[in-house]
């Protein structure tokens, strides 16, 4: 199966049902891109459990959320 989606000028994109029905799926999912090669990229669901360890991660790295750290990172 082929689908296809136009991506507009902000850089989004609407995933078509049948992708959505393959991936299952819906509103508040998380989904991730892997970056494989130049013009190659795998796009998943994360699971309940990858979101939670993420979120887990997340609170324990608040000292490289300031404002000095978003400017000498932000190109990365």
């Amino acid at each position: 199966m082929i689908a296809t989606a136009k991506v507009t000028s902000k850089g989004r994109t609407t995933i078509p049902q049948a992708v959505r029905k393959a991936m299952l799926v819906g509103p508040g999912d998380v989904i991730v891109w892997e970056i494989k090669q130049e013009g190659v990229v795998n796009v998943r669901r994360l699971s309940d459990l990858e979101v939670d360890y993420l979120h887990c991660l997340e609170s324990t790295l608040s000292e490289w959320g300031g404002t000095l750290d978003n400017d000498a990172y932000r190109d990365f």
